[in-house]
């Protein structure tokens, strides 16, 4: 599962999310799918089931979701953004 962690704040800037975490001192930026993403993750997901969603709503093969999304939450993950337990 994949869980959000932190205690990030965030406000939409046009397409793009921004996110600011004040114990941790970072401050991202999200493209609108990375955006969506962090929506999608408000509850606990799979990694299956927020592919599964994300195929439904862009132009991306389930391949290549699953490789995006993959280095999406190891960005989140790095960035302490994002926890993802070994059942994603």
């Amino acid at each position: 599962m994949i869980h959000r962690e932190g205690d990030w704040l965030s406000a939409k800037v046009g397409d793009q999310l921004v996110m600011m975490s004040a114990s941790e001192g970072k401050y991202l930026s999200l493209s609108e799918v990375g955006a969506r993403i962090w929506e999608l993750i408000e509850t606990p997901k799979s990694r299956e089931d927020l592919c599964a969603t994300l195929v439904t709503e862009y132009d991306v093969t389930p391949e290549q979701c699953r490789r995006e999304v993959d280095d999406f939450l190891a960005m989140l993950a790095k960035e302490s953004a994002a926890r993802i337990d070994a059942a994603a």
